[in-house]
């Protein structure tokens, strides 16, 4: 029974790293963030320009579709290139395992020196794991990197699809909601709510200023509503 569930568990997909989970949650925050401003725009642009509100719906709803499946893939690639990467790197250090394990050793010797351990305990770590799980070893110490944990482009592309796609829902369904009298400050009040809430979300993912980011994303917002409108007017 005990080998078969030690079996079982070495085929199991391992958990998600707290890195995959923030890179996932990442992606659908700036994905939400770039629906609501990128439909708003458009919404802004057709509404200054007319008031038929079928006409407004399938711009809004075109754009929407639009921005959340251009969000995916450009999240699709961007994550596959850092994922061939961090693989790359694990194929180099696994070739080095037989040509210069010595010197990897060395590398995971000077790693706990920066960390303030003595050369000769730093070298009896660096050769007990290295003798343990060597390509694990040296791949975290030199990469920062969990072996067998790489970053998934799907679940950011289809975090970032959802996300831009919900994002984007805000802006329409207020502008087609309102009465013709409220529209445009339904909308812009509902679109500042959301970036507010988008730019606090991203603040504190990056350990950045809640603050600094909700009024940067609030003023990013107003501008590109000013700029779409002024555009639907001019034409």
């Amino acid at each position: 029974m005990t080998t078969l569930k030690s079996k079982i568990q070495t085929i199991e997909k391992p958990h998600q790293t707290m890195e995959e989970k923030m890179n996932t949650l990442r992606a659908g925050v700036l994905g939400s963030n770039d629906g609501i401003l990128t439909v708003v725009g458009v919404l802004f642009s057709v509404a200054a320009a007319t008031t038929n509100n079928f006409t407004i719906f399938i711009a809004g709803l075109a754009d929407l579709l639009a921005c959340a499946f251009s969000m995916a893939a450009g999240e699709y690639a961007s994550v596959s290139s850092q994922s061939d990467t961090e693989k790359a790197a694990v194929a180099i250090e696994q070739k080095r395992l037989k040509t210069a394990k010595d010197d990897q050793i060395k590398e995971v010797q000077a790693f706990y020196e920066a960390k303030g351990v003595t050369s000769e305990t730093a070298l009896a770590i660096a050769k007990d794991l290295m003798h343990k799980k060597p390509l694990a070893t040296i791949v975290n110490v030199k990469y920062d990197l969990e072996l067998g944990h790489y970053m998934n482009p799907w679940a950011a592309a289809f975090a970032s699809l959802f996300s831009a796609a919900f994002g984007g829902v805000f802006p329409l369904v207020t502008m087609i909601l309102l009465p013709e009298a409220y529209k445009m400050t339904g909308t812009i009040i509902a679109v500042t709510i959301a970036v507010s809430i988008t730019a606090f979300i991203s603040a504190k993912l990056g350990d950045g200023k809640a603050k600094v980011a909700i009024i940067r994303n609030i003023l990013i917002g107003l501008i590109t509503m000013a700029i779409h409108y002024g555009i639907g007017q001019l034409f």
